[in-house]
Parts: C-alpha cells; structure tokens; sequence
C-alpha cells in the first residue's frame, strides 16, 4: 500500500477532506480546517455552494447508474469523508445487491469509514488505503471486492485536481479504464478556473489553499478536463457545470465552476 502516514492525525495543518465537511456543514473539522476553510470562503464565495452541488451530482449520476444503467459495482476514488448520502447508501437504495469499494489515503477519512461499513447485506461496502496517484494498487485491492471483468462504475469526484500533472492524471485514468470491461463508466467532476463557469475566484482561492493547505490542487480547462475522457462514450449533457448535469426539476440551477461528466466504455 502506499500510505506513509505515522498514525499520527495531523490537526495543526488544515486538509482538504476535513475543509470540505466544514463546507458541506458537517462536524468532523477542526479550528484550523474551519480557519482555511472560510478563508478560502472569502476568497471563492461560491464554494460551499461547489462542494454541495458535487455531491448533489454525486447522487444523480449514481441513481443513474444504479437505476437505469444496470451498475452493481462502484469503485469510488478519493471518497473523502462519509456526509449524507454516500455512494454505497445511494446505489443499494437503488439496487441492493450494489458492491462498493471507496479508495482514500487519509487516516482520518479511513477511521471514520470504518463506522461506516454498513451496507446492505446483500450488497458489499468496503474500504481500501490506497493513493490515486497508484492505480495498480488500488485495482488489485479493489479486485478482492470487485468483479474487474463485469462493468464497474470509476468515480473521481474531486480527486485529479490532486494530481498536479495534467500527463500523469491521464495516464491514472486510461490504467483504471483499461482494467474494467466496456460497459463501465466514468464518473469525474474537477474545479475550474474557467471564466464561462465563474471559475476566476478559484485562482487565488488555490493559491492560498496551497501556501496553508493540503494536498496542494489545481484547475483545469474545458479541453484538459475533456482529454480524461478520450475513448468513452460521453453521456448527454456532456461536459457542463456539475450542477447542470441531469438536473431535477424546477429551477434551472446556476453554473459552479466545477466540470462534471458521466461516460461509457464502449
């Protein structure tokens, strides 16, 4: 495996899965996490209202391949830490006998998934420490949870903007898709600094995040974000704003600069 932590929590450096749970109004932050947290607030006033609506698309894009696709299988990369309505709760709502493995390198995420390994019994929850800078490894302990030769649902919500080089994410992508079966999907949101999206406040908000936070995050265009999905079939609406993919009814909601998609392998 590829962790390297000590066991040790740090609680003296802010980090992003606790900053989020503070923008998503949960609990388990800390002083420091809610200081860089409404820091970066100041700057990207928008914020909390990105990390709300990717997990709003987390929760239509799985419906989606619960209930209609016919996905049983989920292997959900950089989970972050458990809010309402994860993966697993969604897809076996949908479909029972749904098998979810969540992949994160973060001691405090794995500690409070642990309490939250409970699926249906006819479905399957686990838990991997792995890194998503290395794919292999988490194919081969997602392997002992998953069948890789039936489709399997890749969902990178918020992940590859942790992976600083633009090559380098690709090639994680391309490993983890060539390891599942055509019929698998990809599931992929990333932060933008793109104007069409109002993602100019994410400049400096990233550039304070990575002078007092970690791990360090970048944006990305239309066209990178795009090029991850190269070889699949990318499903209706294409490439938009999370938030305006497949939205419910009502409102039309506004645009965060947060690109969201769903392809297929074909």
């Amino acid at each position: 495996m590829t962790s390297h932590h000590t066991g040790r929590i740090r609680t003296d450096i802010a980090h992003n899965a606790r900053v989020w749970n503070h923008w998503l109004r949960g609990k388990d932050n800390y002083p420091v996490d809610r200081a860089v947290g409404d820091r970066v607030t100041s700057l990207h006033p928008g914020i909390g209202e990105v990390a709300r609506a990717d997990r709003a698309f987390l929760g239509r894009a799985v419906t989606y391949l619960a209930a209609e696709a016919g996905i049983r299988q989920f292997l959900d990369i950089g989970t972050g830490l458990p809010t309402a309505d994860n993966t697993h709760e969604v897809a076996q709502r949908a479909a029972p006998d749904a098998r979810i493995v969540y992949v994160d390198n973060d001691p405090i995420v794995l500690t409070h998934a642990r309490a939250l390994l409970t699926g249906t019994p006819q479905g399957a929850t686990e838990y991997v420490d792995a890194d998503a800078h290395h794919p292999g490894a988490i194919l081969a302990a997602a392997g002992r949870t998953l069948d890789l030769a039936r489709p399997v649902a890749v969902m990178m919500l918020g992940i590859l903007n942790f992976v600083l080089d633009t090559d380098e994410a690709r090639r994680i992508v391309r490993t983890l898709m060539a390891a599942v079966p055509s019929g698998s999907h990809l599931v992929l949101t990333h932060p933008t600094a793109d104007p069409e999206l109002g993602g100019e406040d994410n400049v400096a908000a990233m550039e304070f995040w990575n002078a007092n936070a970690t791990p360090p995050i970048t944006a990305r265009t239309r066209e990178e974000f795009t090029s991850f999905l190269e070889g699949l079939q990318v499903l209706e609406p294409g490439v938009v704003s999370c938030s305006r993919w497949r939205p419910g009814p009502g409102q039309p909601p506004s645009a965060v600069a947060q690109f969201g998609a769903v392809a297929r392998k074909p």
